[in-house]
């Protein structure tokens, strides 16, 4: 039987908590041969406040984690009677439908990991063209100037200051610069 993923609802809050009690229970089981990974979809964000940069994991799924397995009745217990574990989205008591290959591979790529498994923080502000904003670092640093150009995916933003005189367009990360209210 090959393996598939799963949609397993957790308590909120207490993804970690029921990733971890399932991992044992797994390896107490001796099932570790019929289980994959184990997912709790959470991004690492960069987050500005009151002028500081830091570092925040948020899960964009709460309550929610993947298990890749294979189910059959024994396995489908070990998850379903893990503690901080309330069962399988979806389908019917016993037979949960599993998740598409290619909407796992999404999540995965959301979670930010890069070739080597490592996560890349990613900003968590959003900005918007012609929005004044304040340039934090840098070269221009306590400069005012408007956003031109918003690039998400990158972290980078086209700002257009006045420098003696003369507007001039700047490409800059969103953590070097703060909204002006």
């Amino acid at each position: 039987m090959a393996m598939a993923w799963y949609v397993v609802n957790a308590f909120s809050g207490y993804e970690g908590k029921a990733k971890k009690a399932l991992e044992e229970r797994i390896t107490q089981a001796g099932l570790d041969d019929r289980f994959g990974d184990v997912l709790v979809p959470k991004e690492d964000v960069v987050e500005v406040k009151g002028g500081q940069k830091r570092n925040v994991t948020r899960k964009f799924f709460p309550g929610y984690m993947l298990v890749q397995m294979e189910l059959d009745n024994q396995t489908w217990h070990v998850v379903r009677n893990t503690p901080k574990i309330t069962g399988f989205v979806g389908g019917n008591n016993r037979r949960p439908p599993p998740v598409p290959e290619a909407d796992v591979q999404r999540i995965i790529r959301r979670m930010g990991l890069d070739e080597e498994g490592e996560a890349r923080p990613k900003p968590k502000l959003n900005f918007e063209r012609n929005e004044e904003v304040r340039i934090m670092e840098g070269a221009f640093a306590t400069m005012n100037g408007l956003v031109e150009e918003v690039n998400q995916a990158r972290g980078k933003l086209r700002v257009m200051v006045n420098l003696f005189g003369r507007p001039t367009s700047v490409e800059l990360d969103f953590t070097q610069v703060e909204k002006l209210s």
